[in-house]
């Protein structure tokens, strides 16, 4: 029997998130895609490459609708025939940018909720589904790789719900890799930065008004300075991390180390 590895990667329609799904395409590979969309492209792409490819369309704002989903997805599985099981939160939002009294309430909770509530839901769901098949005797590698950023670890004006759903990440991670590390075959969990990428998000962030957002001026030199990372080569840098043999090692970690 030839085994495949699965991989679930969330936020896959467009920016570093759809680069790596076009990375993560494969024969070998079952990609399970969870986005606000389904991307036709995206499905052709596997399609021509014989890769399977099951692509939801799923609000990650109903986080515990979207955590049952996947962890009956993963329990109709055969783990027999998976070599890996791997889970990618990359998906996050960014509110208004301003003060944290000018954000909308309902800005605020979509943005802890996309950005914190949900990873967290889908790694428990993850971590529950795939546990159970250590159970019976599974044994192919976890892992668990949360998408972070530098404003989970620096503090920015005008940007306190992602900055509080980033550093939330990154402790959550922290949390769960010592839970993990007790377990026999425990999951291995490491929350990434992934370094400045030239998405949407830095368009948001340039597009700010300079009276409520005091640091707007370094994110236009970083784009005039050409300080930006393709959403391409950033892809490759984290996919390169999920194959370090020390991955997990050190559970909060920047791609740049």
């Amino acid at each position: 029997m030839t085994l495949r590895d699965i991989t679930i990667l969330t936020g896959a329609s467009r920016g570093m998130g759809l680069a790596m799904a076009r990375q993560l395409l494969s024969p070998s590979r079952h990609l399970l895609c969870i986005s606000r969309g389904t991307h036709e492209a995206l499905a052709a792409e596997a399609q021509r490459l014989n890769a399977p490819l099951t692509q939801w369309a799923q609000d990650l704002n109903d986080t515990t609708g979207a955590a049952q989903r996947l962890q009956a997805w993963l329990a109709n599985l055969d783990a027999n025939a998976l070599r890996s099981a791997t889970l990618i939160n990359n998906a996050g939002m960014i509110p208004r940018i301003g003060p944290l009294d000018a954000c909308p309430p309902e800005e605020l909770s979509a943005a802890l909720r996309v950005g914190l509530e949900a990873p967290m839901q889908l790694t428990a769901a993850f971590l529950r589904a795939t546990g159970a098949w250590v159970a019976t005797g599974w044994q192919g590698p976890r892992k668990v790789l949360n998408i972070s950023s530098g404003l989970g670890r620096h503090a920015l004006a005008a940007q306190a719900p992602y900055c509080a759903a980033k550093a939330g990440m990154d402790h959550f991670t922290r949390c769960c890799a010592l839970d993990e590390a007790q377990r026999p075959h425990g999951a291995r969990l490491v929350s990434l930065a992934p370094g400045v990428i030239d998405t949407d998000m830095q368009v948001h962030l340039r597009a700010g008004d300079p009276a409520e957002f005091p640091d707007l001026q370094r994110f236009v030199e970083l784009q005039r300075q050409g300080q930006l990372t393709p959403p391409d080569t950033a892809a490759t840098r984290v996919l390169a991390w999920l194959d370090r043999p020390d991955f997990g090692a050190q559970p909060v970690a920047d791609v740049r180390d």
